[in-house]
């Protein structure tokens, strides 16, 4: 059994030395090896391998799986900023900002295709991991557009919200963990059990980000505290501020919106206090956490096998600790 860290690095040389993409067109090619190298967690492919080696040594099914799965995340990264109109990633510059809109469309689009051509190499169980593989690109598509729709509204429910994190979110790390098992020979129920591990990790991730954006200190986060804010994010603090709050309090959020200026931070986290929806947001991340921890712990496989997983979203769940 390897730890996420041993992993990542394995992961990182191999991806380096397997890159799919030819030489031409240049200005189709080079954009997508940039991207690739500018950095990335790696959180879901390296998932991938360490759920397939609850079962059996990695294989080189594993690896297909995991780089297919890495270039269909980047795609939706490149994707995603384009539609985001983001000028930078990772504190980079991103592909349509640096090579222009039509290199960033098609450097998306031929990803997305090598990451088919990854998975076209496993050789078990290729039936099944891709029918998971597609239902769950449609989904990460569905979720985007609900994301880009639910910027048009004015209020959207809480339930809403959650659809959206686990489509866009959720469902990519949840899939990346049900492939591990299925290609590593896990059974219908351990796949499932690992699958929904994946997506309430993924939720339980999405809320505390939407914390720690609001009430974490910029030098643990990595980036300006009350960005969302600033941007007039609707995160799920601030619909359940509206949610739990009086009317003054949903005016005044309203009236926080038509402001661009950094003095509206302090105003909204006072409001997210008052009403108690910093309290309501944690206890959602702990109630999706033990969800996941739970699911894990069904999945039939000794503890200690289970053990680096169970550390790595320990450390994804506590990250302002």
């Amino acid at each position: 059994m390897h730890s996420f860290n041993e992993l990542v690095s394995a992961f990182e040389q191999r991806f380096a030395s397997a890159l799919p993409f030819p030489q031409n067109p240049t200005t189709l090619y080079e954009p997508c090896r940039y991207f690739l190298t500018i950095g990335g967690k790696r959180i879901r492919p390296v998932v991938c391998l360490m759920a397939h080696e609850l079962f059996e040594p990695l294989s080189n099914d594993a690896w297909h799986a995991a780089m297919g799965i890495e270039l269909f995340h980047n795609f939706t990264l490149i994707h995603d900023d384009i539609m985001d109109k983001a000028p930078l990633r990772r504190n980079m510059s991103t592909v349509h900002e640096r090579n222009g809109l039509t290199a960033g469309i098609l450097c998306g689009d031929v990803m997305s295709i090598y990451a088919y051509e990854q998975l076209a190499n496993i050789n078990h169980s290729l039936s099944q991991v891709l029918h998971l593989f597609n239902t769950t690109a449609i989904e990460v598509c569905e979720g985007q557009q609900l994301d880009m729709d639910y910027e048009k509204r004015n209020i959207v429910s809480i339930d809403e919200y959650i659809e959206m994190i686990t489509l866009k979110t959720s469902v990519l790390i949840a899939c990346s963990l049900k492939m591990g098992g299925l290609l590593g020979g896990a059974s219908e129920g351990n796949a499932q059990k690992l699958y929904d591990f994946g997506k309430n990790l993924g939720i339980a991730f999405q809320l505390q980000d939407d914390y720690l954006d609001a009430f974490g200190s910029s030098e643990r986060i990595g980036k300006q505290r009350g960005g969302d804010i600033l941007a007039n994010k609707k995160t799920y603090l601030w619909l359940k501020a509206w949610e739990l709050g009086k009317d003054s309090h949903r005016a005044e959020l309203v009236d926080c919106t038509k402001r661009n200026d950094e003095s509206k931070v302090p105003t909204v986290l006072d409001i997210f206090r008052t009403t108690g929806a910093d309290l309501a947001c944690r206890a959602a991340v702990e109630s999706y956490s033990t969800a996941a921890f739970n699911s894990l712990e069904e999945v039939a496989v000794m503890s200690n096998r289970k053990k680096h997983l169970h550390d790595l979203a320990s450390y994804l769940l506590l990250r302002d600790q």
